[in-house]
């Protein structure tokens, strides 16, 4: 008899990291593995593992392969940041120095590489009869975010970006690495294909809602509760929904003094683009695009066939991710 007793987020957090908090890799070269293990002590959310494990558990009690999987996902998402910080050339990560800045670059490319390598090493444990489906999904996910990563670092430098453009980045680079997660618990759980596809469209509609969110607390989140200052990618002059829908809306005289503002090289831009922001109603705007992935979301989550009971601990996680409004 199938326990209806779920794990929420929290608990499975919990269960994970005394999971995962051990040595992944061997001691020596020291620099190397060193290098490999730092970000992983730093701690993220590790949403992607537990949301591999809150899958599996829609279909019964977790299994081992779950754990490998989960292992296995979140040494992946650890190798694309270690590469991404590289690209990007940023110097902290959680708080903390970036691998690069502690270590070198040549040396983070590698500790990035091995991490990749240790994620199949948990996958290689994965019963024989799941193996290959696994493989193949996590292949075809691992793809999918390379190029979405690359189409980010493109869309830096082009002049032009349409919101469409944007989204697909996105569901590539951030929300296919969620879906896949929730699909792989599944798929590990015995579930068929049509419950398969729905988790990995709640997944990948969660990730861009969550995207949209991101973006709106950048501009307008409250520093306090955000844990940032305000306006970082404007800053930058990022390509966010904000930025993209305003193109897309305001008049000539504002196109102008939008691009006369992205051409200034300090903070003092920041205030006028948030006003600009407002008057083109942008800021309204993204709050219901992202309440609309969200919608999307659920309703992908409610077609999957186990009782409603059983979704409540993924449903709380949606709301709970995407209720930071300020």
């Amino acid at each position: 008899m199938m326990n209806n007793d779920l794990n929420d987020f929290i608990s499975l957090s919990e269960k994970f990291e005394s999971r995962f908090s051990t040595s992944h890799f061997p001691p020596q070269p020291k620099n190397l593995y060193d290098a490999a293990g730092h970000l992983l002590t730093l701690k993220g959310k590790r949403v992607r593992p537990v949301l591999c494990l809150m899958a599996n558990e829609l279909f019964g009690p977790i299994s081992e392969d779950a754990y490998y999987a989960a292992n296995a996902i979140e040494l992946f998402h650890n190798f694309t940041l270690v590469h991404d910080d590289i690209m990007d050339r940023a110097p902290i990560r959680r708080g903390q120095p970036t691998v690069h800045e502690m270590y070198g670059s040549s040396t983070a490319i590698l500790a990035g590489d091995v991490m990749l390598v240790q994620a199949y090493e948990y996958l290689n444990k994965i019963n024989i009869s799941f193996l290959s489906r696994v493989l193949s999904l996590f292949n075809d996910t691992a793809r999918k975010v390379c190029e979405g990563q690359q189409l980010d670092m493109e869309f830096e430098s082009q002049e032009k970006v349409s919101l469409y453009d944007y989204v697909e980045m996105i569901g590539l680079k951030t929300s296919v690495l969620l879906a896949a997660s929730l699909q792989m618990g599944s798929l590990l759980g015995g579930a068929g294909q049509g419950n398969q596809e729905y988790l990995y469209d709640f997944g990948k509609n969660l990730g861009i809602a969550f995207q949209v969110q991101d973006d709106y607390l950048d501009a307008f989140g409250d520093p306090a509760k955000f844990g940032k200052q305000t306006g970082g990618d404007i800053l930058s002059n990022k390509k966010t929904f904000l930025l993209l829908r305003a193109k897309e809306v305001a008049d000539s005289e504002q196109i102008e003094k939008l691009e006369a503002l992205l051409s200034v090289n300090d903070a003092s831009k920041i205030q006028p683009i948030l006003e600009m922001y407002k008057s083109c109603g942008v800021d309204e705007w993204a709050r219901e695009l992202k309440n609309e992935y969200l919608k999307r979301a659920l309703t992908a989550l409610g077609e999957v066939a186990v009782l409603s009971k059983r979704k409540k601990p993924l449903e709380k996680l949606a709301h709970d991710l995407l209720d930071r409004e300020q």
